[in-house]
């Protein structure tokens, strides 16, 4: 397994295990940059959303990032997001118009519903099925799904979502929605997965990681990827970026993935998807 593995999704595209998220990152070089590194040192998978209102330096980023390492863009696996303010069949639509025109590219690999907006998120669902009907994006999904809310999205849609993308980390380690997607051919990918830096300095993980040579996040990272979960943890630091996706030469035995999952709290750091006003 390297950083270009890829995992197959339910409709045959191949996701890459491992990539950078940029949430929160802001438009300027500092974005550019960060983007561009992990291109040149062997990401193929970007992950931002309309919301984050970055998706133009992302472009930029790619285009830079490509041009540097040498590879076309079918090389790279590009997710984004549709807002909730534009959660509605024609709106998510031309919200998917409107984040192609900003990142500055033909087509998304990946196009997911943010969040599941009640009463709304099916309408959206159901202009996501006609973009990928049409070929306009490779694969469709959702964030921050429920095993409910995937129930209720599953028991009208036509196409069943390739992805769902939540929050997940060691304090937050979701074995009911895992095993949901699992049994469907969901494919499960983190967001948050260092809990925003807040496990860098957990006792349990820095004995672990101590006994593998490795850092903290390099061990969450890993068990992220054992679990069968793809994962996008966020820098801006080139040193830290190349860091992250040193997890590919160890292996946690199954005694240091039960003492990980142990840690689970259901804790998040995000909004709860039952509860949320946005």
């Amino acid at each position: 397994m390297n950083l270009q593995t890829t995992t197959t999704l339910n409709n045959g595209v191949k996701m890459p295990w491992f990539g950078l998220g940029v949430f929160k990152v802001e438009e300027g070089p500092v974005l550019v940059n960060a983007v561009k590194s992990a291109i040149k040192h062997g990401y193929r998978s970007i992950d931002t959303a309309a919301i984050y209102e970055n998706e133009a330096g992302v472009g930029e980023g790619i285009r830079e990032g490509l041009a540097e390492a040498g590879i076309s863009r079918e090389d790279l696996f590009v997710t984004s997001k549709v807002w909730n303010a534009d959660i509605g069949y024609e709106e998510t639509i031309a919200a998917y118009e409107r984040s192609l025109t900003k990142l500055g590219l033909e087509y998304l690999d990946l196009y997911l519903v943010h969040w599941p907006v009640e009463g709304k998120f099916k309408e959206a669902w159901r202009a996501l099925e006609t973009l990928y009907k049409e070929g306009r994006v490779r694969a469709i999904g959702v964030s921050n799904f429920q095993v409910h809310h995937l129930e209720e999205l599953m028991s009208e849609a036509e196409i069943k979502p390739m992805v769902n993308q939540v929050e997940y980390h060691p304090r937050l380690t979701q074995k009911e929605v895992q095993a949901f997607c699992r049994e469907h051919g969901i494919q499960l990918e983190a967001w948050s997965p260092l809990m925003q830096g807040g496990l860098l300095d957990n006792p349990v993980l820095g004995e672990i990681a101590g006994k593998y040579g490795k850092s903290p996040a390099q061990v969450i990272l890993r068990w992220d990827l054992q679990n069968g979960v793809v994962t996008i943890p966020k820098s801006v630091k080139e040193h830290r970026i190349i860091e992250n996706s040193q997890v590919f030469d160890f292996e946690l035995s199954d005694e240091d993935m039960q003492r990980i999952d142990d840690l689970n709290q259901n804790h998040r750091v995000g909004p709860d998807p039952d509860n949320f006003d946005f």
